[in-house]
Order: structure tokens, then sequence, then C-alpha cells
């Protein structure tokens, strides 16, 4: 069958396509970008908050319309959105062909060839039979991946629905995950982004976290030069992390660091581990012991019961503390999730709230990223933009899809995945602008 495969949401749902994906491939099936060459369409979804669960039914949506032209095409859901509403998405959409639960991923394609009748499929495995890794594609450009170390999480968050959706923390073998590593570098692979929902835990589940031994495993991976850690708690970022973070020259002096509120009592009500105490010391302890640490961080508004003098500190910290990444999400009410059934702020001021910060964040990193002007930086080229005449790259600082691009000025050709020295002569609130340094 010739196959298109839409994967949305975050990048751990992208290693699930990518393995689902090379499962195909292996199985005879051909793979295809356009929507109207398909016999099948495979939409990963997300489902985490309600703008997800839009975009993953507006794809289901666009998908099922291709029917209309081509009828005997098959539409089968997949991620996040089919384990959480299962049998809720064929009596919505019935012109789904299959609904494939997580805990289903690696019986794909018997499922495709289980797709002869009028009936839909529905499959829903145990959440812990998604595969932990495996044989995958690359999808994103050849010179960076994402390697997921664990699944799951047991942190119990009260506005979080993915311990409901992906179950317990379940986490991979170091050799396990080293020998992935090794595959990506032999791929071309220069940039490492390790995820998971929270890599800080990593080996929890086995009794002792091993996240610094781990990093020290992947330091040693021949080919790989960088290595980017995305979502780390602030609770579980130990002195051993830190220290294992400082002594591997291959990892950035970059964290994404997601403390949702600064105010305690907040805290509390989202059943986080720490207080504000707890945020302030992580961060502290980072910085001291790398004073160019880039930090980037997530924030909740309009979280049940919070009041305005709570926002209001919120406020002041994100002007005081200068992140140099942030993103802030007006909070939404998950289904099955302990803050759902508690009294709920109107939509409006929790949105108005999420935009307030996000225009005061708007004005730091736009002082962040001016103070770089005149500095010489190291940076990695993604690819070429044609209408601007610019290269797009990216410094230390900045992770794919979500941070900052680097657009740089040369006449000597640059190559995707290639290392330069970049002097920034501009910037504006998000991207740098530079020239090739002279050698």
């Amino acid at each position: 069958m010739v196959i298109a495969l839409i994967s949305l949401g975050c990048p751990k749902n992208q290693v699930d396509a990518d393995v689902m994906c090379h499962a195909l491939l292996e199985r005879g099936h051909i793979t295809t970008a356009d929507l109207s060459e398909a016999d099948a369409i495979i939409v990963n979804t997300c489902g985490f908050i309600e703008s997800a669960k839009q975009e993953a039914i507006d794809s289901i949506l666009e998908a099922c319309s291709y029917k209309e032209q081509k009828p005997e095409l098959k539409v089968v859901v997949t991620g996040c959105l089919a384990q959480r509403y299962q049998h809720e998405i064929v009596k919505e959409i019935p012109e789904v062909d299959a609904v494939v639960g997580l805990g289903s991923n690696a019986a794909i394609c018997s499922i495709l060839e289980r797709l002869t009748g009028t009936q839909p499929v529905e499959s829903y495995g145990a959440k812990e039979s998604l595969p932990l890794g495996g044989k995958r594609v690359i999808s994103t450009p050849r010179h960076y991946a994402y390697l997921k170390i664990a699944e799951g999480c047991n942190n119990r968050c009260h506005y979080c629905a993915i311990p409901l959706i992906r179950g317990p923390l379940r986490s991979r073998t170091i050799p396990d995950i080293v020998a992935e590593a090794r595959f990506l570098a032999g791929e071309g692979v220069k940039e490492l982004i390790v995820v998971a929902q929270d890599i800080t835990a990593f080996g929890a589940d086995r009794g002792r976290v091993e996240i610094a031994e781990l990093l020290d495993a992947l330091n040693a991976v021949e080919g790989i030069e960088w290595i980017r850690l995305l979502y780390a708690y602030p609770e579980r970022i130990t002195d051993a992390f830190i220290a294992a973070m400082t002594r591997n020259e291959k990892v950035l002096h970059y964290l994404d660091v997601p403390i949702q509120h600064i105010n305690s009592e907040m805290l509390r009500a989202m059943n986080r581990r720490g207080d504000r105490e707890t945020v302030l010391d992580a961060l502290t302890r980072l910085r001291a012991a790398m004073p160019d640490i880039t930090l980037r961080t997530t924030l909740i508004t309009g979280y049940p019961g919070e009041t305005q003098a709570q926002f209001e500190e919120l406020c002041e910290f994100v002007k005081d503390y200068a992140f140099d990444r942030l993103g802030c999400f007006a909070y939404s009410e998950e289904e099955g999730t302990v803050a759902a059934g508690l009294p709920q702020l109107p939509q409006e001021l929790r949105e108005q709230r999420a935009e307030a910060v996000v225009n005061i964040q708007a004005n730091v990193m736009a002082r962040r990223q001016e103070e770089k002007v005149g500095r010489t930086v190291q940076v990695i080229c993604d690819g070429y933009d044609d209408e601007n005449d610019l290269y797009i790259c990216r410094t230390r600082a900045d992770a794919p899809d979500i941070d900052a691009e680097c657009c740089v000025r040369s006449e000597t050709p640059l190559e995707p995945g290639a290392f330069y020295r970049v002097t920034i002569e501009e910037s504006d609130v998000y991207d740098l602008y530079g020239a090739l340094a002279e050698s």
C-alpha cells in the first residue's frame, strides 16, 4: 500500500511514528507525503490539551475528506487521542476505518491488512505493550534526531492526563538507548535530543535514577557532537545530574525545566513535588555550575484557584528571573484529572493571563537576544531559505521547532548538519542574524 503518515504533537509521539513507519516499510509498503496519492492515511494524534485535540480532529477530518475522490481510501487513527477516546472516535467520525491504541502500535501492519470490510477495526492493547524502542526511520532532518529514553510518568500532576493516556514510568535500559544512539550516529545524526516526560526520573522505576550514568554513556558515542536535554523536573535536579551535564563535553548547557508556576500554594494545588524554594534552588545551582546555560520553561495560567496576587507573583518572577526561553499555556481542564473536578476560572481570564505572561517574556527575550549581537557563536545549519536567501541555523541555545533561529548570510554554500562559526550582527524578538565569522 501507499501510506501517508501524519504525526502530531510532541517529539515522543514522533518517535512512535518513526517506529511504526519502519515496520510498514519493512513489510513492503511505501510512504508518500501527498495525501491524494495514498491508499491509507495514518494520523498519529496528540490528545494532551484541548488545542492539541482540536488539531488532531481537524487532521482526521481532512484525511477523511480524500475519500470523496477515492472511496477505497483507508483512514487509521493512532496515538494519544486514539488511546484516550477509543470507541468515541468511530462513533463521532464514522468515516474512520481503524482506531489503534498505543499498546497496539506494534500490530499496525496486521491491522492494515484487516481493513478489507466495511466495519471499522479497533485495537487497544495494554499501554505497557507500546514499544519503548526498536528499529525506526529518521523523520527529522538527518543531522538531528529525538532519542526517547522512557515512556509514561509517575508524577501525577493534577492537571496532566499523560499518566492516564500513556501509563506509568517505564525506562529503557542504558545499553538499549546507547545502541540506538550509535545507529543514529551511523545514519549521520550529529545532535541527539534526549526526551521523556521527565528525563530526571529515568531509571526510578527500577529503583535508582540513572540519568547521570546515561549521559556518561551517550557522551562516548562516536559521531554525536551535541546532546540536548528536554524536560527536567526541578525537584529531581540533583548535584549528580548537574555534574554529569558539566563533565560531559557533548552535553549542551541547555535545559528545559517545566516549572508551571512559582507560587508555592499553586504548586501544591497542582500536586507538584516542590515549592517556590525548590524551583529557585534548582535554577540557582544550574546557573552557578554553568553560567552560560540556556534555561527554558513552561508555565500554566488560570489553574483552578489561581488568585490575582498569585498571578502577579508569577509575572514578577518572569520579569526578574529572565528565562532564556519560555512558553505559557492557558490552563486546559482534561477529563479524568483531579483539576478537572475543581471550580474553574473563566476561559477568557485564563487566556488573558497567558497572553500577559507571553508579552512580558517577549520583552525579556528581545533583551536577551540583543545581548548576543557582536558575539561569535557556533551554529549548526538546518537548511536554506530560498525566499530570503538566508541559511537557517541554530545555536547551542536553540532546540529545533521550539526555539529561535540564526539566519546566516553566506556567499559560500553551507551544508545541512555542518557546524560553523557565525558573528551575530542583528537580532529581533526571537531570531538572530549574522554572517560567517572570518577564520
